[in-house]
């Protein structure tokens, strides 16, 4: 198969070739005339080896690049195929040189297609099964004893010793190679975290330009916030679908601006679509651009939930089934535009919620249809068109939880 591209290589080079001597022969011809005298044996001569000259030439310089193509792929596959190696090893020193070795190989080998294998083993180590227990162990198996049905069985498990060492180091590389002064980026590359396991990620500054951007079903744990503060989602399609943050989501001053590109079949757009959200989220003056921004179904049952100053500009917003719980959730000094926003079905169950100087509206009102809320909600100077809410009040007291001075009045159209 290779020689047969080989000669087919060869062959069009001396045809264009032949082909270009025989154009610039002609131009000459018509711009110095034709020469009175027949050519003698010696200029025939001389123009035969000067083409067969320029026709050998071009031969050599395509078989030596063919030669120097091969060479490079052979070279890449040896060098991706120990760097992979590494990363398999059981020895944690060995596979933490091997993440180091893999994002070498990435940074040689520029071809978009060949650094993008790099990046998808490492991030497909990310993806493997982690128990955080086990991360720190010095353990090779663990083996337990099941004794049900008085049958007693035993299952050894294969444990990657140290671990976490490793998936931070991971982390740690691929956030490098993300920032805007990085030496060598990969910001336009596509990176897969679906259903990872990430332990105290910092991703602050990153810049995510490449087509796709997963993090569908991922858990966020760890002793520190999962920080993705100034975060650039330039890309195309952008989802953390179902990913749940059981510890703190910072969010503060991101960008996810995603845009249309070929084949997407309408999928661009940021998701958060049944996020759950554990642990605090913080989005204050998070900008959400694009074609689609959806938190449809999304849970905030930590502590606290705020959009204060958040700005959606994207041409739909989806909160419909929403549930916010926890202490306090804050879109005060909001700005949700947009052709389609809806907050339908929506449950605002926190003990205060906060839409002061919000603007929620586009060109047509918001869907607030069966919003529901408990806990003091307060609206002052905002604009929300479609609100079935109230201004500044509290709840209906429950049976439980009545006490003196508490107000129940019914769901009207926000006076601001």
């Amino acid at each position: 198969m290779q020689r047969s591209a080989l000669l087919v290589a060869v062959v069009s080079v001396v045809v264009g070739a032949l082909a270009i001597a025989a154009f610039a022969w002609w131009v000459l011809w018509l711009l110095l005339g034709a020469k009175a005298d027949t050519p003698n044996q010696l200029d025939l001569t001389k123009i035969a080896l000067s083409v067969s000259a320029g026709v050998g030439g071009a031969v050599a310089l395509v078989v030596a690049y063919r030669r120097q193509r091969d060479n490079e792929r052979g070279r890449f596959a040896q060098v991706f195929g120990a760097a992979a190696a590494q990363l398999g090893n059981a020895d944690v020193a060995v596979r933490m040189a091997g993440v180091y070795a893999m994002a070498g190989v990435a940074d040689e080998f520029a071809a978009r297609g060949r650094r993008q294998q790099c990046i998808d083993v490492l991030c497909g180590y990310l993806r493997l099964p982690y128990d955080p227990a086990d991360g720190a162990t010095h353990l090779s198996s663990r083996t337990t004893t099941d004794g049900a049905d008085g049958a007693e069985v035993q299952r050894v498990y294969q444990v990657r010793q140290n671990d976490r060492e490793v998936r931070r180091t991971i982390v740690a590389v691929i956030v490098s190679h993300l920032r805007r002064r990085a030496e060598i980026s990969w910001s336009d590359c596509d990176f897969n975290f679906d259903d990872a396991v990430l332990e105290d990620v910092d991703f602050r500054w990153a810049v995510f330009a490449g087509g796709h951007t997963h993090l569908r079903g991922t858990r966020f744990i760890g002793e520190r916030s999962a920080n993705f503060e100034n975060v650039e989602f330039i890309g195309t399609h952008v989802t953390f679908h179902s990913a749940r943050f059981d510890s703190d989501a910072l969010f503060g001053g991101t960008l996810f601006t995603p845009s249309p590109g070929e084949g997407t079949n309408g999928r661009a757009g940021t998701s958060f679509v049944g996020a759950v959200f554990n642990g605090a989220a913080d989005f204050t003056d998070t900008e959400f651009g694009g074609p689609r921004t959806r938190f449809t179904g999304a849970r905030f049952t930590g502590p606290s939930a705020s959009f204060t100053r958040a700005r959606f500009t994207a041409a739909s917003t989806y909160f419909d089934a929403a549930r916010f719980e926890g202490t306090r959730t804050r879109f005060d000094g909001a700005h949700i535009g947009g052709a389609r926003i809806t907050f339908a079905g929506t449950r605002f169950g926190a003990e205060r919620t906060v839409f002061d100087q919000a603007r929620i509206g586009g060109p047509a009102a918001a869907d607030f249809t069966g919003v529901t809320y408990s806990g003091t909600v307060s609206v002052d100077g905002s604009v929300l068109h479609g609100w079935p809410g109230p201004g500044s009040v509290a709840p209906q007291p429950t049976a439980e939880s009545e006490t003196p001075g508490d107000t129940a009045p019914g769901p009207v159209p926000a006076q601001i």
